[in-house]
C-alpha cells in the first residue's frame, strides 16, 4: 500500500527533488520510507517527506521535501505535528524555496534567518 502511494505521488516527489541540491533520487526516498528512516505524509492532492533529526539539545521533525497543492500540504501538518510530539519533537522545521515562507507565515511558521548555502568543491 505505501509503495502504491509513493508511486502515485512520484511526480510531486520528483519535482521537489529536481529543485533540491541533488541529494536524493526517487529510489532513495522510497527506500528511506520503507526502512523507517523517512516519514511519508500524503493525501489526494500532495505529499511531504520528513526526517527526525536528533540534536544534542532537541529532537526536530524536518520536512525536506513536499509537493502538490499547498492547501493539501497544510492539511497534512496536524497529523505530522501530533506524531512529532508523541515521539518527543519540540520543533517542526522545513527546507524550501523562500517563496514558501510568504505563505507559511500565515500558519505560524517563522524565518530563522538560517538560509542554506552551498559551495561546490569538485
Amino acid at each position: 500500500m505505501i509503495l502504491t502511494d509513493l508511486l502515485r505521488c512520484h511526480k510531486w516527489i520528483q519535482a521537489a527533488l529536481d529543485k533540491g541540491n541533488d541529494t536524493h533520487d526517487f529510489e532513495h526516498i522510497v527506500q528511506g520510507v520503507l526502512n523507517g528512516q523517512l516519514q511519508f505524509w500524503h493525501n489526494d492532492t500532495c505529499c511531504a517527506v520528513t526526517e527526525v533529526i536528533n540534536y544534542p539539545k532537541k529532537r526536530v521533525l524536518h520536512i525536506f521535501l513536499a509537493g502538490g497543492d499547498l492547501n493539501g500540504i497544510r492539511a497534512l501538518e496536524q497529523d505530522a505535528v501530533t506524531w512529532a510530539k508523541a515521539i518527543g519533537c519540540t520543533d517542526f522545521t522545513l527546507s524550501g524555496r523562500k517563496g514558501w515562507l510568504r505563505e507559511l507565515k500565515k500558519d505560524g511558521w517563522e524565518d530563522l534567518n538560517q538560509h542554506q548555502m552551498v559551495k561546490r568543491i569538485l
